[in-house]
């Protein structure tokens, strides 16, 4: 255990369906540090926060497992959702809580240091001989893309740009990772797209293909209409800036391939994730919307994509900021006490932050000067159809 003595304890928590190498290497590199023991989401647990049932029960799991000779014992975490480990924690009190970047989540760090548990933050590698696996990729070839929309979210709503026009910048997000359900990175129109298409966008105009993605899922009739920015950040590869006018499809659309400019997002933007919106929320619920408002955000949209151009953190991070406090100036439920305490904890390693899609949870989008201080989920953004 490289110097560490049996009585450290060590703890890791998730999922761990369809057991993989890369868990073998993860349970491996915690085991490090300390006697492991393991919390394992529940079959409830993980079908509330990722809309699907999974491969193998919790107790197939649990005994699998308990049978790697890196863990020292595990069980079935006792609560529910993103921390549905933490009265096991509080009862169990480990000296060390392990996490990748993929599991990092600020309400975790918070709890370590209350409870003055050491958290481990560990880059996600597979093992030196063996290749890079996930979870996803195991289940399925599906290869339809997620979107994250970087600035100008809700400009795609005719109420909302009918008071002044502007761009939504999003990209769109190979599907390395499987995003929470409700998580505001377009899950509810990628799984209509799934339905149209299986798994892969077919070839043919991407533009059309888009419209005939939204409107399926905005058939006649509809109550809500999902914006366009959705089935558009889908579709189209890269980064693409959506100009809105006071209607549900945009004026203008352009698409930025360029390799080096897309390299420079991969590299400065992480994702913290953050307990899904809860089934019923409404963010429209105090809406306060006038032209000044919309104006502010159209502006700081523009210079959103001004500062990308340009590879300027700086003034990215400023303006996706400005962007996403323009947005919560307008619909102030988009944030709550526990979401605003989440982004200050991040405030330290990064210069810009919003929420993915329209709040209420998901995921802390974050823009970080330096990669090695940011604590996240990295993305990759699709370079072609």
């Amino acid at each position: 255990m490289d110097g560490s003595q049996p009585s450290v304890k060590v703890f890791v928590s998730g999922c761990y369906d369809m057991l993989h190498s890369g868990h073998v290497a993860f349970f491996e590199e915690a085991a490090t540090h300390g006697a492991l023991y393991v919390g394992i989401g529940s079959d409830a647990t993980v079908f509330a926060l990722k809309g699907r049932k999974t491969i193998n029960t919790e107790q197939e799991r649990l005994y699998m497992v308990k049978a790697l000779k890196s863990v020292q014992d595990a069980w079935i975490n006792t609560g529910s959702g993103l921390m549905d480990f933490e009265e096991d924690l509080r009862r169990f009190r480990p000296d060390i809580f392990f996490v990748n970047e993929d599991g990092h989540t600020a309400a975790k760090e918070a709890l370590c240091r209350e409870l003055g548990i050491r958290y481990v933050v560990s880059r996600r590698e597979p093992h030196a001989t063996l290749p890079a696996r996930s979870t996803t990729a195991l289940r399925s070839v599906c290869t339809i893309p997620y979107r994250i929309d970087l600035a100008g979210g809700w400009l795609d709503q005719p109420y909302v740009s009918c008071h002044h026009p502007g761009p939504v910048l999003t990209i769109c997000i190979e599907p390395d990772y499987e995003f929470n359900d409700r998580s505001g990175m377009s899950t509810s129109t990628r799984k209509r797209a799934i339905e149209l298409w299986q798994n892969e966008i077919p070839v043919g105009n991407m533009e059309k293909l888009a419209k005939t993605l939204f409107c399926y899922e905005n058939p006649p009739g509809t109550k809500v209409v999902s914006g366009s920015q959705d089935s558009l950040g889908i579709v189209l590869p890269g980064l693409n800036r959506l100009d809105y006018n006071g209607g549900y499809w945009p004026e203008r659309i352009t698409c930025m391939l360029n390799p080096e400019i897309l390299e420079w997002l991969e590299a400065h933007l992480y994702l913290v994730a953050l307990p899904p919106r809860i089934p019923g929320y409404d963010v429209l619920a105090r809406t306060d919307l006038n032209p000044a408002k919309a104006r502010n955000l159209s502006i700081a949209a523009v210079r959103c994509w001004d500062a990308i151009l340009q590879r300027d953190i700086r003034a990215f991070g400023t303006a996706f900021r400005e962007a996403f406090e323009a947005q919560i100036d307008m619909f102030p439920n988009m944030v709550g006490p526990e979401i605003l305490e989440a982004i200050e904890q991040c405030r330290g390693r990064a210069i810009g932050w919003k929420l993915s899609g329209a709040g209420g949870g998901g995921y802390i989008v974050l823009v970080a000067p330096e990669p090695k201080e940011a604590r996240g989920i990295k993305i990759r953004i699709r370079r072609s159809h």
